[in-house]
């Protein structure tokens, strides 16, 4: 039921005006001198309440510390983040009409935000994955989850008994127009000096008390349903709102299963390779490419003498089978010495050993190491330098490859769908022997795990190492510009990166170097656009892209990405030489 307002415009709410532009500037400065790459996320400290709550989570993930120290922490930003919205609230109340009283105030702030963190974990955890192992697939997995929730509670905290009804489309409305502004103006912040970042804060600042505003309206309007019968009582004491966010929890997890088991077909091309099940959550989908309407066109491969070669050692990604993954690239290149490596190692005869899909998690030392030793024992039978072609996960066994056994008869390099900048966050061992990050992580690990073809376990030894070490090695190889083989010349290389794949990158200009191709992590090399690319770098042509259009898709789509993101908080930008 509605009731009449009186007439009155927004702008005569100066103090709402003032709080949530100016908490969101306070954010924004603070960010600006102690971690200047997640700025992006200020102006969602004032925004509505489920919309804050899930920037509140992300932070409280970044502090990877013991059970207890993140109780307290969790028990303070509670606290904050209640009497905060409860103070947004009462400032947007329409003038005339009687607020809720504090206390029901403070009781219905606080309990959406613990219900929204409890629902939005799942996507908290997905996007600390991203930040231990970047790739796309597990962003893409968390993006719903986070929107599909955060929309069913958009009317969370401000309306009366706001659990049991459903938002009302205006509700709806205003937060996604909150959503929209902060992804557009993170785009934004990320290409601007300091000063300007923040004058655009708080411009999404007003957004987020206009917001607020609407908001305030609605709750004003409605007034308690008369309730005549006892079934009438029972159906609308129902929890309507929790129910409707854990549908959107239960339909991403519906469709990722489906996704794994085949029964749901993306439009991919030929060749799959499968996504790391840990944090790929429900990444879904096997993590394979998709042919695009707009490509880059390499001049076709010369055919290449069998004298003047180098053999190639093709590296797959997580969930490859071996030894067929290099079919398609032998097919084009018939004279070139080719293998697959096996994630299982080689074995007395020096072949690489016959695996499936569920072989590949192994800590960074050993994939390093394992790859090693199949370039000698390629460089041995072939007698020539060797190339290597990696993709995803093995990209990540290519830098530690090259950090741990320098010095290697490695001509060339070719990464496709390659890991960029892992490590951004870690998780080590709290006091008391372990962490919230690791134990959330390890539980989304294992449910996907066996949602998944690759085992409960899921990519638990993997992920563990590039928590360890993952940044260093990969820090490694960029700081000595890649490297030199083992005749001290310098290694050639190529790197093609998705546009997906965008949703994960540092926001620090992308190489000129590098190609990026309309296609999703994984499974490059079996796509018709990037398999004349790699024939024809094997083949000694230099490959470089025909439409920077892609590229400057990649910059907008990295900042906005951003604003939902795990807050960056390191301090540099990976070598752009690298």
């Amino acid at each position: 039921m509605d009731t009449e307002l009186p007439a009155e415009g927004f702008l005569r709410h100066k103090g709402l005006i003032l709080a949530a532009a100016g908490g969101a500037v306070l954010e924004g400065g603070l960010l600006t001198f102690l971690a200047p790459n997640a700025r992006s996320v200020a102006p969602q400290v004032t925004a509505v309440p489920s919309l804050a709550a899930y920037h509140d989570l992300r932070w409280l993930f970044t502090d990877s510390q013991s059970w207890l120290w993140f109780a307290g922490l969790v028990a303070a930003v509670l606290a904050a983040r209640t009497v905060l919205d409860v103070v947004l609230l009462r400032l947007a109340w329409p003038r005339g009409v009687r607020p809720p009283s504090v206390g029901r105030a403070l009781v219905s702030c606080a309990a959406l935000t613990v219900l929204a963190w409890l629902l939005l974990t799942p996507a908290a955890t997905l996007a600390f994955g991203v930040a231990v192992l970047p790739f796309s697939w597990p962003f893409l997995a968390a993006f719903p989850i986070m929107l599909g929730i955060v929309a069913a509670l958009s009317h969370g905290g401000v309306l009366t008994a706001w659990w049991r009804r459903l938002p009302s489309p205006r509700a709806v409305l205003w937060l996604l127009g909150s959503f929209a502004v902060a992804t557009v103006a993170a785009a934004v912040i990320t290409r601007l000096p300091a000063g300007a970042a923040l004058a655009v804060t708080a411009l999404v600042g007003l957004v987020n008390a206009r917001a607020w505003y609407g908001l305030a309206l609605l709750a004003a309007r409605v007034q308690p349903r008369p309730h005549e019968s006892v079934p009438a009582r029972v159906v609308f004491s129902l929890p309507f709102a929790p129910l409707s966010a854990l549908m959107v929890i239960a339909m991403v997890v519906g469709v990722a299963r489906l996704l794994f088991t085949g029964t749901i077909q993306l439009p991919i091309s030929p060749a799959p390779a499968a996504v790391p099940a840990a944090v790929a959550g429900a990444a879904v989908a096997g993590g394979t490419g998709i042919a695009g309407a707009r490509s880059v066109s390499p001049p076709a491969a010369a055919p290449v003498s069998a004298a003047d070669a180098s053999a190639v050692l093709v590296v797959g990604g997580w969930g490859s089978s071996c030894c067929d993954a290099a079919n398609g690239l032998r097919g084009v290149l018939p004279a070139v010495p080719m293998r697959q490596f096996s994630y299982e190692g080689l074995n007395a005869a020096g072949k690489p050993i016959p695996s499936g899909a569920d072989a590949d998690d192994l800590s960074l030392p050993v994939l390093g190491d394992r790859i090693a030793a199949q370039v000698r024992a390629l460089h041995a039978v072939t007698g020539r330098p060797v190339a290597v072609v990696a993709e995803s996960e093995g990209t990540l066994g290519v830098y530690a490859m090259l950090v741990r056994d320098p010095g290697l008869p490695i001509s060339s390099v070719v990464l496709l769908s390659p890991i960029v900048s892992p490590g951004q966050l870690s998780y080590p061992p709290g006091t008391n022997g372990t962490s919230v990050s690791e134990d959330a992580l390890d539980e989304l690990n294992q449910l996907v795990g066996t949602m998944s073809p690759f085992g409960p376990s899921g990519a638990q030894a993997l992920l563990s190492s590039v928590s360890a070490v993952g940044a260093r090695y990969f820090d490694d190889v960029v700081a000595t510009a890649a490297g030199k083989d083992g005749d001290g010349k310098p290694i050639r290389w190529l790197t093609v990166v998705p546009l997906a794949d965008a949703v994960t990158l540092p926001y620090c200009g992308l190489p000129s170097s590098v190609i990026v191709v309309p296609a999703f992590h994984g499974g490059l090399l079996g796509d018709p656009t990037v398999l004349p690319m790699v024939s024809s770098f094997l083949s000694g042509h230099d490959v470089s892209a025909t439409d920077d259009g892609l590229r400057e898709a990649a910059d907008v789509i990295t900042g906005a990405s951003a604003a939902w993101r795990m807050p960056d908080t390191t301090a540099a930008c990976p070598n752009p030489a690298g």
